[in-house]
């Protein structure tokens, strides 16, 4: 047999032989290598005895299907150095549809079909069964439920693996369960990389330039993707190269959310400038372990440079002071404090994301750092079954980028949330207002959300 090199964490994938096993591995590691390997070694040793071995691998896919075949079972074949039959077909489910098999039979008649997955094709067989990506099946639940009659003969075996792919599905329930009755076996980049696997992590952590991609298929965290605020198709969607230049700035009126911090998180100002219908991010300032004396000047440098309407920021526990000082220097009612209560923070979060879904904001274009900040923000659920937003700290803040740009387009106007004020006798465009009117809203009314 030609050599094949096999790394640590692979030989103890393949040395295992339990009736069900089940492996989390990142990608491009070898595991639907390693898996198709068993199957032949398999195959053979039934030849050599006499009997025949009968295998079927799913896969989330026919392109996935073949490569599964070409690049596993048979490229392993050739290094045995062992005679098969090589077969293409159309295989006809329960259901009437037709899915197109590979398949290979050994000279004593053991067989291997590769074969698109889905409830359909998952029972129509009893054989050994290789779920090949099995997080990404669609449909995984209907997929288990037919299968496990197909492997229900003693002595069958059930060879799972896969990336993560979120926990809505049947490979997060089966690799987190605790029953013994599965060897569980899981490699991350980093095991993978020290069992002596030829990559440089950090190159491609850069090269991938999406954190939660890298988490997920290289170091195996399982995301929930429907839980985050902003994705990424989002961001990009409002991403110019135009934004974020202050030089840019064209003497309209202008907005600034300001996420207020002292020690451990961001102290973040982002000023958007209204053109048009469209909020154009001038300028994102932020400043970390500052002092409040630095904070002040930071925000009278923004004052003196852009003709500030409004400012909204964070009165949240030591944003008592800073929300008072600014009322004092800018003027009562330029400035809002808001209290980042639970109902507030979805007010904010709402109006911030309506602005990205319309495509009425405009971000920097190729910044990671803030890509990273807006898309941590997530929504889930109480205990009680209020939504509500976290962010986990990972030494960059809590998503204080984000909470600063929805405070900004706030401040650009209440978004259709009803604000209590008196009205006025005349509404006025707040895109014509003086700064020194700037307390007046989009609507004309008097704004006051101090407290609320």
């Amino acid at each position: 047999m030609a050599a094949i090199t096999l790394y640590p964490y692979q030989r103890r994938w393949l040395a295992n032989r339990s009736r069900f096993k089940v492996g989390m591995f990142a990608r491009q590691t070898g595991k639907t290598f390693t898996t198709t390997l068993e199957i032949v070694d398999d195959c053979l040793d039934a030849e050599a005895a006499g009997r025949r071995s009968r295998w079927v691998i799913l896969s989330r896919g026919e392109r996935q299907a073949g490569e599964a075949m070409e690049e596993g079972v048979k490229r392993h074949l050739k290094a045995y150095e062992m005679g098969f039959e090589a077969l293409a077909s159309d295989w006809k489910g329960e259901s009437g549809a037709s899915y197109k098999a590979l398949e290979v039979v050994l000279p004593g008649g053991s067989r291997i079909t590769a074969l698109p997955a889905n409830p359909d094709t998952a029972r129509g067989f009893s054989a050994n069964v290789f779920l090949d990506e099995f997080a990404f099946h669609k449909d995984s639940r209907a997929i288990w439920t037919a299968l496990f009659p197909v492997i229900s003969k003693p002595g069958l075996k059930l060879r799972v693996v896969s990336t993560p792919n979120g926990k809505a599905n049947k490979f997060y329930e089966i690799v987190t369960d605790e029953d013994p009755i599965w060897y569980r076996q899981t490699c991350d980049i980093y095991e993978a990389v020290r069992d002596g696997l030829p990559r440089d992590t950090d190159q491609l952590r850069r090269a991938l330039h999406d954190e939660d991609a890298w988490a997920q298929e290289f170091e195996l965290k399982w995301l929930d993707a429907a839980s985050a605020w902003l994705d990424y198709e989002l961001i990009a969607a409002v991403e110019s190269a135009e934004a974020g230049d202050p030089t840019r700035y064209a003497g309209g009126p202008c907005f600034v959310g300001n996420d207020i911090a002292r020690r451990g998180d961001l102290w973040v100002a982002w000023v958007l400038e209204q053109v048009g219908d469209v909020l154009w991010t001038r300028e994102i300032r932020t400043l970390r372990r500052a002092k409040f004396a630095e904070q002040d000047a930071v925000m009278d440098e923004l004052f003196a440079r852009y003709r500030v309407v409004r400012l909204a920021m964070d009165q949240t526990g030591m944003g008592e002071k800073p929300v008072e000082d600014a009322k004092r220097r800018y003027g009562e009612h330029r400035v809002d404090g808001v209290l980042f209560t639970g109902p507030n923070k979805h007010m904010l979060a709402t109006i911030g994301k309506s602005a990205f879904e319309d495509r009425k904001i405009r971000i920097p274009i190729g910044d990671p750092e803030l890509r990273a900040d807006l898309h941590k923000l997530k929504q889930v659920l109480s205990p009680t079954g209020a939504p509500r937003f976290v962010a986990e700290s990972d030494g960059a803040g809590h998503a204080d980028r984000a909470w600063a740009c929805f405070l900004a387009a706030y401040a650009a106007g209440d978004g259709g949330v009803p604000i209590e004020g008196e009205p006025l006798d005349e509404p006025r465009d707040s895109a014509a207002l003086d700064p020194a009117d700037a307390w007046l809203g989009n609507d004309g009314r008097r704004i006051d959300t101090q407290g609320f």
